[in-house]
């Protein structure tokens, strides 16, 4: 039997979590555990790369994307839960100068 990848929620508030995996495939259930140590079980949409972002929930569109308890961009799509979450369905807030 096939052990389940892991993938890491750093912060209570996070809405994504990383993952700490190579071959994420889409389809497969990984282990999100979070700094208490607790786990649940998350099936993942697409392939995602290690070291990448998956949604925990979903997330709507202009909705703060949340990572180490801060924000990290905005949605510009509607992202669903189990969802590969980086720079083609989020944009960066910081440092833009626009806002």
């Amino acid at each position: 039997m096939d052990e389940r990848k892991l993938a890491l929620q750093c912060d209570e508030r996070d809405n994504v979590a990383t993952v700490f995996a190579n071959g994420i495939t889409a389809g497969m259930e990984v282990d999100v555990q979070n700094k208490r140590g607790d786990t649940s079980v998350l099936r993942v949409l697409n392939d995602v790369p290690y070291g990448h972002k998956v949604a925990l929930c979903s997330i709507q569109k202009g909705e703060h994307v949340l990572k180490y308890g801060e924000s990290i961009g905005a949605a510009l799509r509607d992202i669903s839960k189990g969802e590969y979450v980086h720079i083609h369905n989020i944009a960066a807030l910081r440092g833009r100068g626009d806002l």
